[in-house]
C-alpha cells in the first residue's frame, strides 16, 4: 500500500473553511492522550524524576550520564523510541546548564549511533516539545526523542486496526540498546 492509498479524509465536505488537508486519524493515541497527566512538580509524580531512581530494568534505563540518561519512551512511536533527558527537573532548553547541554548533545548523538548499531534504521526523528502549547506530554521535565525510522515503518495497523505494531518488547529493546551503550570515557 502506498501513502497516497492511505485511507484518509476527504475534508472538503466538513463544517468550516476547506484547508486541502486530508485526515488520518489515530484513534489508538486517545489511551495517551486521556491518561493520567504527570505532575508539573519534581519527584514521583514526574516520570522522568522517577525513571533514574528505579533500578535501569525496572525504570527501563538505557543509559546514565552525570547529568542526563537515556530511557525509553513508554509511549513509542517506533520501536528503539528513546528520550533524553536531564536528572534535573528543567522544563526548557535554554534552563540546561552548560555541563547539562554539553552531555544531553552526546547522549542524543551516542543514542543515535548506538540505534544505528542496533537496528540499521533509515533515518531518525529528532525533537524536544517545549511547553504543553507546542504538543509536550510532559511539559514540566525537558526530554529529547530520538526515534528511529525506517522505509515503510508506517502501515494501515494504527489506522484499520488501532494497533500499533512494535517488532520488539520494550525490556528487550532497552537491554539491547544498553548493552550495546559504550562505557563512559
Amino acid at each position: 500500500m502506498t501513502h497516497e492509498e492511505l485511507p484518509t479524509e476527504d475534508a472538503r465536505g466538513l463544517a468550516g473553511v476547506p484547508d486541502g488537508f486530508g485526515r488520518l486519524w489515530t484513534p489508538h493515541r486517545m489511551a495517551y492522550v486521556t491518561g493520567e497527566r504527570p505532575s508539573a512538580e519534581a519527584g514521583d509524580g514526574c516520570p522522568f524524576c522517577a525513571a533514574p531512581a528505579k533500578g535501569d530494568a525496572e525504570g527501563l534505563v538505557v543509559a546514565r550520564g552525570e547529568h542526563c540518561f537515556v530511557v525509553m519512551n513508554l509511549f513509542p512511536y517506533n520501536a528503539g523510541h528513546v528520550l533524553v533527558c536531564p536528572y534535573r527537573h528543567v522544563s526548557f532548553y535554554v534552563d540546561l546548564t552548560d555541563e547539562e547541554t554539553a552531555e544531553f548533545t552526546a547522549m542524543t548523538k551516542t543514542a543515535i549511533r548506538v540505534l544505528e548499531a542496533t537496528s540499521a534504521p533509515h533515518g531518525f526523528n529528532l525533537g524536544m516539545n517545549q511547553g504543553e502549547v507546542a504538543g509536550a506530554g510532559v511539559a514540566a521535565h525537558l526530554h529529547q526523542h530520538v526515534i528511529p525510522r525506517w522505509g515503510g515503518d508506517m502501515n494501515f495497523l494504527p489506522i484499520i486496526a488501532q494497533t500499533k505494531a512494535l517488532p520488539i518488547l520494550l525490556e528487550d529493546a532497552r537491554d539491547r540498546l544498553a548493552q550495546a551503550w559504550p562505557d563512559p570515557a
